[in-house]
């Protein structure tokens, strides 16, 4: 299998360096996401990354194209998204104004205005095609679960040799694969094929002592004090049964809020009045409440 372009030339040369590497862009990995991240470089395979919404999915990716130098290529995965929008499509109306202007030329060869008309510069790149033709590249598929079944098996099919054909211009192959991240938070079940082609790994929520070290490392001007009771409320929400436990996204907005607020340590009434940071919900945020603040404070 073709080794992927970021390595070696990325200097990543093991787990541990990676997780300096991530590190350096605020981003702190644990040891099996530091081996996935490293393995899916050295064997330029795509990596797969399962788990709820804002456990630091999407943040990965992004970290990963700092790492590398490389540009960020992303495709939003949504309900009815098809291969048109994700390769390319053809600029309609600059291909009009190239029919209208070569007619006020006189123009009259029929075969040459057609052959001009699926001319690449008419073509609009969309993120597969660029990240094919960026070198280097990490390409970003988020929330694979939201796009359909077919859409999953044309992904598929790209992500098995890197090649695209255009019928009016040939095929556009890779010279040196991007990198690959596909995104999950698990709505529905990706099917196993693709999961096949990935190596796969699950983000879990991060424990306490790292919750507090990604707050303290990402916003540096919150107090000790106050990103361990974010961490310890965010810990005790999750355990909760809740529409829409709090990942660690939520944890660094409520956190950043505060800041925002001038808060240094949390009280249940500045955290009754900032709850829509951390919970998306009306129906969470009313039973938090009628649980009591306190609680959920206590021992911070």
């Amino acid at each position: 299998m073709t080794r992927n372009a970021a390595d070696p030339a990325s200097g990543v040369d093991s787990p541990g360096e990676l997780v300096r590497r991530l590190d350096e862009h605020a981003y702190l990995a644990d040891e099996g996401l530091a081996t996935a991240g490293f393995l899916a470089l050295r064997m330029g395979r795509p990596l797969f990354l399962e788990g709820e919404a804002g456990v630091g999915k999407t943040a990965f990716a992004r970290a990963m194209s700092q790492v590398l130098g490389a540009p960020l290529i992303r495709l939003q995965c949504y309900e009815g998204l098809d291969a048109a929008q994700a390769l390319y499509d053809w600029d309609f109306p600059r291909q009009l104004l190239h029919l209208r202007a070569a007619e006020a030329a006189g123009v009259a060869d029929v075969d040459r205005l057609e052959g001009e008309l699926y001319d690449r510069r008419f073509l609009v790149a969309r993120p597969l095609l660029r990240a094919l033709e960026t070198v280097p590249s990490v390409l970003l598929v988020d929330e694979i679960d939201r796009a359909d079944d077919e859409f999953e098996a044309f992904l598929l099919e790209v992500l098995s040799d890197f090649t695209i054909t255009i019928p009016e211009l040939g095929t556009v192959r890779a010279e040196r694969p991007p990198v690959v991240v596909v995104t999950s938070n698990r709505t529905r079940e990706v099917h196993d094929a693709l999961k096949r082609r990935c190596l796969y790994h699950w983000l879990e929520h991060p424990s306490y002592d790292r919750e507090v070290a990604i707050i303290r490392r990402r916003l540096p001007d919150a107090a000790d004090r106050l990103a361990g009771q974010v961490a310890r409320a965010a810990q005790r929400l999750r355990a909760e049964d809740l529409l829409k436990p709090p990942g660690v996204a939520e944890s660094l907005d409520w956190t950043e809020a505060l800041v925002a607020l001038g808060v240094r340590e949390l009280d249940p009434e500045t955290a009754a009045v900032t709850l829509g940071a951390v919970l998306k919900y009306r129906e969470d945020g009313e039973r938090i409440v009628k649980n009591g603040l306190a609680a959920l404070l206590d021992g911070g």
